[in-house]
């Protein structure tokens, strides 16, 4: 999450945010504070979790410049071993490298990360919100778990706050997918179509715990969980069957009485049970 424009005022805003996150939606997210995004991006990218950094111009050289050039936000694999090649290892060396000779081998992009390394972003801030193109959450989990119930627990805890997310932006999801990473920093994931767009948390969590049985058969330590729901439509968007399901609509009257409990006395009041 970033969050820039000012400085005491910004602080301020940041702790609000991060404790309305807490309080609502049940999970922490790292705070970049700056006067640009991309130096907002680059904060909340710093130690964390849980954080709120700051990344104002006179804390480039101390914060920013130090760090390898590969954390600078837009370089990529193909990118990273051209400037070392270069001998640009940190992004201060990037920072101070000749920007002509940058622009000459990597054109445009040349220029801009230039610009980033000297902390220069000169893009337009949207302020009007965007509709989430997919809704997810992961967790590093406290110990290697390796046992599915474990991971079942974690994933259920996961799935109610991402279908939480998805019914406060009115929106339902048509597939869901499983992320997961083994103690050896194996990452693999599957997704799987829902049989019709929903945000309802049992159904989700049924299809998110079908997908973790076909990935996970006990023998790897799972190191990261996550889970996320993708195709999302808007609510009004969906035509309602003529012969709607009353176990459905019991479901869906479940989740609305829970999300009503949340709202009032904070997410962390009350939960599912596996």
């Amino acid at each position: 999450m970033t969050f820039y424009l000012g400085k005491e005022t910004l602080l301020d805003k940041a702790k609000e945010i991060n404790k309305r996150v807490k309080e609502e939606l049940g999970f922490t997210v790292n705070i970049g504070v700056a006067n640009n995004k991309v130096l907002a991006k680059m904060a909340s990218d710093f130690t964390k979790p849980d954080r709120i950094h700051t990344l104002f111009k006179e804390e480039i050289p101390s914060k920013m410049w130090t760090l390898p050039v590969s954390e600078l936000f837009s370089i990529g694999r193909r990118t990273l071993p051209k400037l070392n090649n270069l001998g640009i290892k940190t992004i201060g060396d990037l920072a101070h490298f000749d920007r002509n000779i940058l622009i000459k081998k990597f054109g445009k992009q040349g220029n801009m990360i230039w610009e980033y390394a000297n902390g220069i972003d000169n893009s337009e801030v949207k302020y009007e919100p965007e509709q989430p193109k997919c809704i997810g959450n992961e967790i590093t989990l406290p110990r290697d778990i390796c046992k599915r119930q474990e991971l079942e627990e974690m994933l259920l805890a996961l799935t109610e706050q991402v279908t939480y997310r998805l019914r406060r932006h009115k929106l339902l999801a048509n597939s869901v997918s499983v992320q997961l990473k083994t103690k050896e920093f194996i990452s693999t994931s599957h997704q799987g179509k829902l049989d019709f767009a929903t945000s309802n948390t049992q159904l989700i969590y049924k299809k998110a715990k079908k997908l973790l049985k076909e990935m996970h058969n006990e023998e790897h330590f799972i190191r990261l969980i996550g889970v996320r729901v993708d195709n999302l439509v808007n609510i009004d968007e969906v035509q309602l069957s003529l012969f709607n399901d009353k176990n459905e609509e019991k479901r869906d009257k479940i989740d609305n009485i829970m999300d009503e409990l949340k709202n009032k006395y904070g997410y962390n009041s009350v939960t599912l049970a596996r």
